[in-house]
C-alpha cells in the first residue's frame, strides 16, 4: 500500500475520538452524513464531549477535517466504518447504517483499498452483508481488488481514563497478509496494544459476547436484588460482604441502556437462531434487565403508598436520563422505562439532568428536561443516573416534609433513602 490516508465514515461517539487519533499519525477524514456535526467539529467544538475542544482543534490545526462530501473522501484508502448498528422496535437488528456506510465506499473505494468496519455486529455480517454491497456498487471483486478487516470498537462513553488508545485493540483481516497491515496500522496509534484475531468472524464474536457477557452477569445481580428486597434484605450490602471474595465478579445492579449492552446480546441471539439454537441464558438476562424500569416505578408507587402519600396527581422529580453518568448520551436510555411506567398512575412527573442532550431527549422521546428544579414541590425523588453533581445535592430540600427517596444507583447514603437496587 502506498501512504495510508484514512477515512472514517461516521463521526459519533466511536467515530470521532479515532479518527482524532488516527490524524496524529496519518492523513485523516471524517465523514458523516450530518452537516450539523460536521459544522460543529470544523469549528472545533464536539457536542458528545468525547473529544475535548483542546485535542479537536489542535487536530485540525495539524490537517485533520470532516466532511459531509463523498468526494472529499475518494483520495483515501484505508476506510474504517463506526456507525450505529441499533435494533428495531421488535428488538431485531438494524443493519440500515451498516448498508448506507457500504454503498457510501463502495462509491469511493479503488483498487487495492482496506475497508474495516468497528460496528458491533454477529459473526458473519462483515463479509456475508456488508462486503456484497461494496462489490455490486463498486464492481470490485473482494480479496482480489480490495480487502476488509474488523476491529470492533471499545469506546467507553465519558469514560476520561479508559480513552481509545488506552484500550487494548483486536484487528482482523480477510487475508493473513491485510489482517497484518490492518493490526500495523491500528498498532501504531494504540499505545495499550493490538490483538491480531484469526480471522474476521472470531474477531465479530469476541465483540458480541463482551458485552452479552456484561448484560448477563448484571441481570443475575438484579435478579438478587428483587429477591433480596423481599426478604428485607440490603443488596449492595449483601454484595459488599461478597466482594471480599478475591474471585467474587462485583457487578452491581441497575438499568441497562445504551448503545451496546442492551443492544447487542439481540444481535448474537438473532445470529444463534438462524444456526437453529435458541439462546435461553442471552434472553433471559435481556428479558430481565429490560424489565428493571418498570420495577423502578412500581417500587417507588409502594413506597409512596406506605408513607401514606397520595399517589394521583403527585409530584415526582427524576434525576438523571442519560443512559449513563456524566455523559449526554441519552440513546436507549432505560430511565424512559421508569417515566413510561409512571405515567400511567396519572403523576406530574419533573426530569432534571444537566448532562442530558435536551434536544435529543425531546427529539426521540417527546421528553422535556427542566433547566432548574423547585424547592419544597416534590412527594417523591428517584436518582436514576449518578452524575457526580447528584451525590452531592441536597435531595432533600426539592421535597415535602414527608416524601420518599428512591437510589437506583446505590450512591446515596443508606439513611435518607427509602429503597434502592
Amino acid at each position: 500500500m502506498s501512504e495510508t490516508k484514512i477515512c472514517v465514515i461516521g463521526l459519533g461517539y466511536v467515530g470521532l475520538p479515532l479518527a482524532r487519533l488516527f490524524s496524529t499519525k496519518y492523513p485523516t477524514v471524517g465523514f458523516d452524513m450530518n452537516q450539523a456535526r460536521v459544522d460543529a467539529l470544523m469549528q472545533g467544538h464536539d457536542a458528545t464531549l468525547e473529544v475535548s475542544d483542546e485535542l479537536l482543534q489542535a487536530a485540525l490545526k495539524n490537517g485533520f477535517r470532516c466532511t459531509s462530501d463523498i468526494e472529499q473522501i475518494r483520495d483515501c484508502n484505508f476506510y474504517v466504518v463506526a456507525v450505529p448498528t441499533p435494533v428495531d422496535k421488535d428488538n431485531n437488528p438494524d443493519l440500515t447504517p451498516l448498508y448506507g456506510a457500504s454503498t457510501t465506499i463502495g462509491r469511493v473505494i479503488a483498487k487495492d483499498d482496506i475497508v474495516v468496519y468497528e460496528s458491533t455486529v454477529y459473526p458473519g455480517v462483515t463479509e456475508d452483508e456488508c462486503i456484497p454491497v461494496i462489490e455490486e456498487v463498486s464492481g470490485l471483486k473482494f480479496n482480489v481488488d480490495f480487502f476488509a478487516g474488523y476491529s470492533p470498537e471499545r469506546i467507553n462513553p465519558g469514560d476520561k481514563l479508559h480513552t481509545v488508545e488506552k484500550i487494548k485493540k483486536v484487528t482482523s483481516g480477510s487475508t493473513p497478509e491485510i489482517g497484518r497491515k490492518i493490526n500495523e496500522v491500528y498498532s501504531s496509534v494504540i499505545s495499550a496494544g493490538t490483538h491480531l484475531a484469526p480471522t474476521i468472524k472470531v474477531a465479530e464474536a469476541a465483540k458480541v459476547i463482551e458485552n452479552s457477557q456484561r448484560d448477563i452477569n448484571i441481570a443475575f445481580v438484579n435478579e438478587l436484588s428483587k429477591i433480596f428486597t423481599r426478604m428485607g434484605i440490603d443488596t449492595n450490602d449483601v454484595l459488599e460482604a461478597a466482594s471480599t471474595k478475591w474471585n467474587f465478579l462485583p457487578f452491581k445492579p441497575g438499568l441497562v441502556g445504551g448503545h451496546c449492552i442492551g443492544v447487542d446480546p439481540y444481535y448474537l441471539a438473532q445470529c444463534a437462531q438462524r444456526y437453529g439454537y435458541n439462546p435461553e441464558i442471552i434472553l433471559a438476562g435481556r428479558r430481565m434487565n429490560d424489565g428493571m424500569g418498570d420495577y423502578v416505578a412500581n417500587q417507588v408507587i409502594k413506597l409512596m403508598l406506605k408513607k401514606g402519600i397520595q399517589v394521583l396527581g403527585s409530584n415526582i422529580l427524576i434525576l438523571g436520563f442519560t443512559f449513563k453518568e456524566n455523559c449526554p448520551d441519552v440513546r436507549n436510555t432505560k430511565v424512559f422505562d421508569i417515566v413510561q411506567s409512571l405515567r400511567e398512575y396519572n403523576l406530574n412527573i419533573t426530569i432534571f439532568d444537566s448532562w442530558a442532550n435536551a434536544a435529543a431527549a425531546k427529539r426521540e422521546y417527546g421528553i422535556d428536561i427542566a433547566s432548574k428544579i423547585d424547592s419544597q414541590q416534590f412527594d417523591a425523588a428517584v436518582l436514576a443516573v449518578a452524575h457526580d453533581e447528584f451525590k452531592t445535592l441536597d435531595i432533600e430540600k426539592f421535597l415535602k416534609k414527608n416524601h420518599i427517596i428512591f437510589d437506583v444507583k446505590g450512591v446515596l447514603p443508606k439513611e435518607m433513602v427509602d429503597g434502592r437496587l
